[in-house]
């Protein structure tokens, strides 16, 4: 691959920050009542797409249209394949670590042993202090090694006495690997590909109808039988989810190739993409239905077709109108993602520590849809304030 300079689309950020504030605001909908269907995930099994339906798969195609340029910028400054390789693997286990930890939170004893929202708070400070960027924080170098050992030992002794279950009997396991988790496998394997065939698009585009066959043939029960062991690698070969992220690689790659010629004619290849995406989840929704559990093939098509839209709207605004002002407020949500994401893992916990309730009237409805959008707001905001005094998560 030949050697290029640094680049950065602010597009990719803004759509990464909106997405965000639309996870937090959906992830959030757990404390509200009598809110419209069309905007809460759909059942298991069910033949539907909510809103929240849409909002992971799109955040999964954000990670694979940041994937070429970030591996092209640490190419530009002349990192070798191995370090990259290895930032990759260390990166794709850290989430997966994460992500099994705020799984087991969900289905920790609420009384039993320290109790769910103690054991959640000293998971998101265990967090906190291994994965922030201590070297550009105002503390001194002497404590960071400390802080991050600390953070380690917390995090293994709150494993260690872990109650789950109704009975408080469980022990910590991969009960399933958790939003983060499951980037943390899209990441992986996508960003591997990458970086063994140096960003061949046709290698990409095989890559990413595997995924989708895979997809498919998981829908039809063909992979159910796979050994025990190799089960742990389900994310991979079930297809749907990495494939949202190959189809983000795909859109980034078309975008720099054809670009090159016009800006129009690689906007409007992706705009078709988009559009023959959600053609095909809809045509083939008599199949196996539109479902996020189990994540069916339409599903994918059309969540996919959205993540191209989405950025051709976005790079249309932001990166040839100009228009980007409106998004500076939730900017840092699209630059210190993992500390984001983090906060509400610490403000459910001592919500419930200290007793702190809204009044019914900010949890039902309209306004609760309000409030909890404006909780969003106000998590992206304090992540922007903490990340100007030098404190935010990187994997």
């Amino acid at each position: 691959m030949e050697k290029l300079k640094t680049i950065r689309i602010a597009s990719i950020d803004v759509l990464r920050a909106l997405t965000m504030l639309l996870m937090i605001w959906v992830n959030d909908f757990w404390t509200l009542t009598n809110i419209p269907k069309w905007l809460t995930h759909a059942k298991p099994n069910e033949d539907y797409l909510g809103f929240s339906d849409i909002i992971f798969p799109l955040f999964l195609f954000i990670v694979g249209l940041s994937i070429p340029f970030a591996i092209q910028n640490r190419l530009a400054k002349k990192e070798s394949i191995a370090v990259m390789a290895k930032h990759i693997v260390i990166r794709s286990l850290s989430l997966l670590i994460i992500g099994v930890f705020m799984v087991n939170y969900e289905t920790h004893n609420e009384t039993m042993g320290l109790g769910k929202s103690l054991w959640c708070l000293l998971m998101a400070f265990a967090v906190s202090l291994i994965w922030i960027q201590w070297k550009n924080s105002p503390v001194p170098q002497k404590w960071h090694k400390f802080l991050q050992s600390l953070g380690l030992v917390i995090l293994i002794l709150i494993a260690i006495f872990y109650k789950g279950g109704a009975d408080g009997e469980g022990l910590m396991g991969v009960q399933w690997w958790g939003i983060l988790g499951l980037i943390g496998w899209a990441y992986s394997i996508n960003a591997l590909a990458y970086l063994i065939t140096k960003g061949n698009l046709v290698f990409m585009i095989i890559l990413w109808l595997l995924f989708n066959f895979l997809s498919i043939g998981d829908s039809l029960g063909y992979l159910d039988a796979m050994p025990s062991p190799i089960g742990y690698f389900s994310t991979w070969y079930s297809g749907t989810i990495p494939a949202f992220t190959t189809a983000g690689m795909i859109a980034s790659l078309l975008f720099q190739k054809l670009s090159k010629t016009t800006i129009s004619k690689a906007l409007l290849t992706l705009m078709t993409l988009g559009i023959i995406n959600i053609a095909a989840g809809l045509l083939t929704r008599h199949l196996w239905g539109i479902s996020k559990v189990p994540g069916t093939p339409s599903w994918l098509m059309v969540c996919t077709g959205i993540g191209f839209i989405s950025f051709v709207i976005l790079y249309y605004i932001v990166d040839i109108k100009k228009q980007s002002s409106w998004a500076k407020i939730i900017i840092p949500a699209g630059t210190a993602t993992l500390t984001c994401y983090l906060i509400p893992y610490f403000t459910y916990p001592i919500r419930n520590l200290t007793g702190i309730e809204l009044p019914d009237i900010l949890n039902s409805g309209v306004i609760g849809l309000l409030s909890s959008f404006c909780f969003a707001l106000l998590v992206i905001i304090f992540t922007g304030w903490i990340q100007k005094k030098g404190f935010s998560l990187k994997l």
